[in-house]
């Protein structure tokens, strides 16, 4: 299949998000609080739909089992990556992810390492990332006592920034800020602070998950090193974020001109348009594509050429995936 696979996304209402996957990006989406837009999923909760070429209505769930090859017969149960953008208008709650061992005891599913793009942030917005806490039973006596501002770690965030997101990392998206997240194909998340909110369908406040938060996050936190290298393929500006045994993650930005990647080691790619207008062309054939285009560059696409005024944040799975 030397053709990529365009996505067709799914969405998800959540208590904190807002409209702007509407006002910035034009999707239609269910409400004015839609949080997330799966973008890039085959996860059971959320699969996205192929739009075009020989696998067209099928999810991507459906290509994963059924036409491995389009994988270069890649192995796994499930389709390793889930690529989201994520609107949120209020805070998130502050939440920790199991890693793989953990999540596959208790879960069934895979561990939960992300990472964030941040697209958009308003003026004084902040992350939760991390905390202060030095031991576990420190941890536990400053949750019990909700001591929420000394044990939480907040960090300013602006457009461009990138933040990687290990298992077991204490973290929430704040307020006014949108980003692009690349994960683990998961949807288990362990909910450790709510800011005592109720939700409006059920009147009742979330669930928290306290003891599984105290048990898989890490203690103290120590912030990841990332290797991040910055260079240049044609006329595009490269930037990889971030290389792990779960994903690489890269931004290609053109402004003009145009880029001839070839594929080296990882068997697909994941792509998402999110500035501009170009041109993607495959194999002699050249497919318009623009902010809020998503899509997947299949095992049989060895090269492929973007141009165009274009700012792209790519993906890979890592070799554990």
């Amino acid at each position: 299949m030397t053709e990529p696979m365009f996505l067709k996304p799914v969405f998800q209402e959540k208590i904190w998000g807002g409209n702007r996957l509407n006002t910035v990006y034009g999707y239609d989406i269910p409400s004015d609080h839609t949080g997330e837009c799966w973008a890039i999923s085959a996860h059971k909760h959320g699969p996205a739909t192929v739009i075009n070429g020989p696998y067209k209505g099928m999810t991507l769930d459906e290509v994963w089992n059924k036409h491995r090859e389009a994988f270069g017969n890649a192995e796994g149960d499930v389709f390793p990556l889930l690529t989201k953008i994520l609107d949120a208008k209020k805070d998130l709650s502050v939440q920790v992810h199991p890693d793989d061992a953990y999540a596959e005891e208790h879960e069934h599913e895979l561990g939960k390492t992300e990472c964030w793009y941040v697209l958009a942030a308003d003026e004084g917005a902040q992350m939760y990332y991390g905390h202060h806490a030095n031991s576990r039973e420190e941890l536990a006596e400053m949750i019990e006592n909700h001591e929420w501002d000394k044990l939480l770690r907040k960090v300013p965030v602006k457009p461009g920034d990138f933040l990687y997101v290990p298992s077991g990392t204490i973290h929430a998206i704040g307020a006014g800020i949108m980003v692009l997240e690349t994960q683990q194909s998961s949807d288990t998340t362990y909910r450790l602070y709510d800011f005592d909110r109720v939700d409006a369908t059920t009147g009742k406040k979330r669930e928290l998950h306290i003891k599984q938060s105290i048990d898989v996050t890490n203690v103290p936190h120590v912030d990841p090193k990332i290797d991040r290298k910055e260079y240049k393929v044609g006329d595009a500006e490269v930037t990889r974020f971030v290389s792990t045994d779960f994903f690489a993650v890269y931004r290609w930005v053109l402004k003009g001109g145009s880029a001839t990647f070839k594929r080296e080691e990882a068997p697909y790619t994941l792509v998402s348009v999110l500035d501009g207008k170009g041109k993607l062309t495959v194999d002699g054939k050249d497919y318009e594509i623009e902010k809020g285009v998503h899509f997947v560059l299949p095992f049989d696409v060895k090269e492929w050429t973007v141009s165009g005024n274009v700012m792209i944040i790519a993906s890979e799975p890592g070799q554990k995936a």
